[in-house]
């Protein structure tokens, strides 16, 4: 009964928390607005049906996130807001959460997931020293959960760009010798696909454009992805804009070493599905196919009396 209650609380907090951020994704129209649109039409509107007509979400999620927000962020060092900011550009969602917002979820998961664990433990007959240590730890897996849910986020877009790389290298690689400029060609590669390396580097192409220096907004590229492989190719093109080596063939130079990279990621993961394999294997597989083969046999055995019986 308790596993039961505090997973549909983890529910509850995940699926308020999707909708949290897609209503935060596309931003509401305001109030005045509203009801200028609705003068314009004739119709005669009180303030208070308005507020009403809006979704739960917006009436009150929200303001209660955003009170949240405020109070944590009072009491919160800076060094733990920029760490938060970092992380949700890792994320490629800090255009839509910022920092004080993730925090008031965090706040938000804790309390909810907290008052449930409270309810439990005064309704159940534990020991009061293992009711506080339940509603502790419903507490702080509360406050954990939005983290873990971020840290599972840049993990898949970390292994979704280092799985594009290499193609978009290709392709940047051909760009590049056809005659392009290097601008140019991260922006045709950026309209190839639809990805988080495309999206990545459509940003990059945007802030050059806007004026800022190639190797600035390069950088900017390899900080919010912190892949090793980004990193890598960022210097070595940064390095041959400055000393005016050519462009091309260093990007074909990288272009080799991340399809050799990948195919050596592939091996790696080959020899490792035998070990991977051996867990179910020795638990799962091998147990059913002696129980299949073995048990007809004992029957057989037990019924014919051998044993005495």
């Amino acid at each position: 009964m308790l596993s039961a209650i505090v997973v549909i609380a983890i529910l509850l907090i995940i699926a308020v928390g999707i909708v949290v951020v897609r209503r935060r994704a596309s931003p509401a129209q305001s109030i005045d607005d509203r009801l200028n649109e609705l003068a314009a039409l004739g119709q005669s509107v009180t303030l208070e049906e308005l507020e009403l007509s809006q979704p739960f979400t917006q009436r009150v999620l929200i303001p209660m996130v955003e009170a949240l927000s405020k109070m944590a962020q009072r009491f919160t060092p800076q060094h733990t807001l920029e760490t938060s900011q970092h992380k949700l550009e890792l994320a490629g969602i800090a255009h839509k959460v910022k920092p004080t917002m993730f925090l008031g979820y965090r706040m938000a998961a804790a309390i909810v997931l907290g008052v449930a664990s409270l309810a439990i433990a005064f309704a159940s007959s534990l020991p009061v020293i293992q009711r506080l240590l339940v509603i502790v730890v419903a507490f702080i897996l509360g406050y954990s959960l939005p983290s873990v849910w971020l840290g599972s986020k840049i993990s898949k877009r970390q292994k979704e760009v280092i799985k594009a790389l290499p193609d978009a290298l290709d392709l940047l690689t051909i760009c590049v010798e056809a005659g392009l400029g290097f601008d140019a060609a991260m922006a045709k590669v950026a309209e190839k696909w639809d990805n988080e390396l495309s999206i990545a580097f459509t940003k990059t192409v945007q802030e050059m454009q806007l004026g800022k220096l190639r190797r600035e907004a390069l950088r900017n590229l390899a900080n919010s992805m912190d892949v090793p492989d980004v990193t890598s190719f960022v210097a070595a093109i940064i390095q041959a804009d400055t000393l005016g080596v050519s462009m091309a063939k260093v990007m074909r130079i990288q272009s080799d070493t991340m399809r050799m990279k990948r195919r050596q990621r592939a091996e790696e993961k080959a020899r490792q599905a035998p070990v991977k394999m051996m867990f179910p294997l020795v638990f799962f597989i091998f147990p059913t196919i002696l129980i299949v083969l073995l048990g007809p046999a004992i029957l057989q055995i037990m019924n014919s009396g051998i044993f005495g019986g």
